[in-house]
């Protein structure tokens, strides 16, 4: 019997600044700021999965503190019940390419061109699955996505009964001779195996990737203390949901991984400079934006 895939239908996801505007132009505002928001390393409540039974939790790893002993940053030969504790799938730079998703440990996550896009089926196993592990979770996994939209990602069944992340409709996987973050050295293996973006299509190098018009607004996006999108040592990440209403940050962060287009400004309460961008940015400091104190408000565009 065909499998059938469990999720949601590959949703638009823009990259790059989108737009430069001053104070006041661009994204509709409340008349009036809200209240500075609660911020801890810690994200709000999970959304869990009806038929998969995976807490969906916005933010990342760190930021939710996650056990660093278990999930994507487990042992190898720890056994599979810990690392499925927790997953977390982001936008950020594999090798040059971005926006590409990695995963906790900063890996490049591949798709396979013999799966069938919305097929529900993986045609990697067996020997295959060595080369090329799938990425699977379990009732109880606990999946950070930032910088990637909820709907984009979704489950199929393996016929090894394990249950593999899909985003945009292709199941994802890691490759084992990548070894450290920005390793791509599965990138067009055989004509066959591409580092993955947000959207489940081919990751082009950023340089390549160009902004798109009309880019849906931002649900969600996490803001990092540091630049890169560091999320340890002394820099920490905080996630938020993007209301249509203006909201204070405390303090100001260098970079940022939304899941859509957010109009960001240097100043609380929607003050100052402003910018829209719909894909991860590495240093809110640098030209196009220029916010020497990073990002202190925002809302959805």
């Amino acid at each position: 019997m065909r499998r059938k895939q469990v999720g949601f239908a590959a949703a638009l996801f823009a990259v790059g600044v989108v737009a430069l505007t001053a104070c006041g132009q661009g994204a509709a505002q409340s008349g009036s700021p809200a209240p500075a928001q609660e911020q801890v390393r810690t994200t709000a409540e999970a959304e869990t999965d009806a038929q998969s039974g995976v807490d969906f939790l916005r933010g990342t790893a760190n930021s939710n503190k996650a056990d660093q002993n278990t999930g994507d940053r487990a042992p190898e030969s720890a056994p599979v019940e810990v690392r499925q504790k927790w997953v977390e799938l982001r936008a950020g730079n594999a090798g040059g390419l971005e926006p590409a998703v990695v995963n906790g440990k900063g890996l490049s996550v591949y798709w396979f061109s013999d799966d069938p896009v919305n097929g529900g089926v993986s045609n990697c196993n067996g020997e295959c699955a060595k080369t090329w592990p799938a990425i699977t979770v379990t009732k109880g996994t606990r999946l950070f996505f930032p910088g990637i939209r909820r709907e984009n990602i979704g489950f199929i069944k393996r016929q090894d009964g394990q249950f593999q992340v899909t985003i945009g409709g292709r199941p994802a996987y890691l490759f084992t001779k990548d070894k450290k973050a920005g390793d791509i050295l599965g990138q067009n293996v055989g004509g066959k195996w591409f580092v993955m973006n947000p959207e489940g299509k081919r990751a082009v190098p950023k340089a390549e990737a160009q902004p798109a018009p009309g880019a849906k607004p931002a649900s969600s996006v996490t803001f990092f203390s540091g630049k890169n999108q560091k999320d340890f040592g002394d820099s920490f990440a905080v996630g938020v949901k993007v209301e249509a209403q203006c909201a204070d940050l405390r303090g100001g962060f260098q970079s940022l991984s939304p899941d859509g287009a957010v109009k960001i400004w240097s100043e609380p309460g929607c003050k100052g400079k402003s910018a829209v961008v719909s894909g991860p940015v590495d240093d809110t400091s640098a030209a196009p934006i220029g916010f020497p104190d990073g990002v202190k408000s925002y809302i959805r565009a």
